[in-house]
């Protein structure tokens, strides 16, 4: 118990970390602004990422998730005490948009249908890190997507678009179209992400650690490769950027009337017999 109080200390404000530098004002995302139609004026801030509730419920949720250590070799066991003896360091860090993730490591696990796929494990600390960010994000973008997404979202589940499914059948709909959006997670543009993330997020120094999350490279073979491309699986915060992402998909196949369940990069329009969709 005395650690935990002592960890709550570390997450609180700290002088050294209210001043915004004046890199943190920079513009970030610049060539995503050919998707832009309207950027944010307002949004989630920094201030919001590094609140102390908010972090209290990363550090949770982080732990609760365990996993593999990143390229720096701190497990999750590890993380409080690095944290209660750095974190205001950290804090200053992302308050002045200086913080800068460490790159992924590189793991494939097996596939249920075959074959292996590629996942980046961030460090645990870049996974506190995502997973703040993600929380005040999805608090903000979730009310946003489509009825017809099931996949990591609050409150949906595989179970609940089954459920959609079966409501589509029931209603006459029996010819399915199953789409599977390949390798999706691997080849996301980041220029377009970024631009349809400051569509929602005026905070330039939150827009900048995104873009930083997605360049960071990944480990392999003890050489480290640039992400020029993709969202890498093991991430917190890569669900949330793939259904915003796909939130463009959704609503195109919704003005077209389509009848449709999507969980993650899977897709399964529905039709009548002898109908359209």
């Amino acid at each position: 118990m005395r650690q935990k109080n002592q960890v709550e200390l570390n997450l609180s404000p700290g002088a050294e970390g209210e001043a915004r530098s004046a890199g943190a004002r920079e513009p970030e995302a610049r060539a995503a602004e050919v998707c832009l139609e309207r950027p944010a004026v307002a949004g989630p801030s920094m201030e919001d990422v590094v609140e102390s509730e908010n972090l209290k419920a990363a550090l949770a949720q982080v732990k609760r998730n365990k996993g593999a250590a990143g390229v720096d070799g701190m497990t999750v066991g590890e993380l409080s005490a690095h944290l209660k003896e750095h974190w205001p360091a950290i804090r200053a860090q992302l308050l002045d948009g200086t913080y800068k993730p460490q790159p992924v490591r590189r793991v494939e696990i097996p596939k249920a249908s075959g074959g292996l796929r590629p996942l980046g494990i961030p460090t645990v600390l870049d996974r506190l890190i995502q997973q703040a960010v993600m929380q005040v994000l999805q608090a903000d973008w979730d009310r946003t997507f489509a009825e017809t997404s099931f996949g990591f979202r609050p409150g949906r589940s595989a179970h609940r678009a089954v459920e959609r499914a079966q409501a589509y059948i029931a209603a006459g709909h029996s010819i399915v179209v199953d789409i599977d959006l390949e390798k999706f997670f691997d080849r996301v543009n980041h220029d377009i992400l970024m631009g349809l993330v400051a569509k929602r997020v005026a905070d330039k120094r939150i827009l900048k650690l995104i873009r930083a999350f997605l360049n960071a490279g990944v480990l392999e073979g003890g050489l480290v490769s640039p992400t020029e491309e993709g969202t890498p699986q093991g991430g917190p915060l890569s669900p949330l950027l793939s259904n915003l992402m796909l939130d463009v998909l959704d609503k195109e196949l919704e003005k077209r009337g389509h009848r449709f369940v999507r969980y993650a990069d899977d897709c399964a329009p529905r039709r009548r017999e002898g109908g359209v969709m």
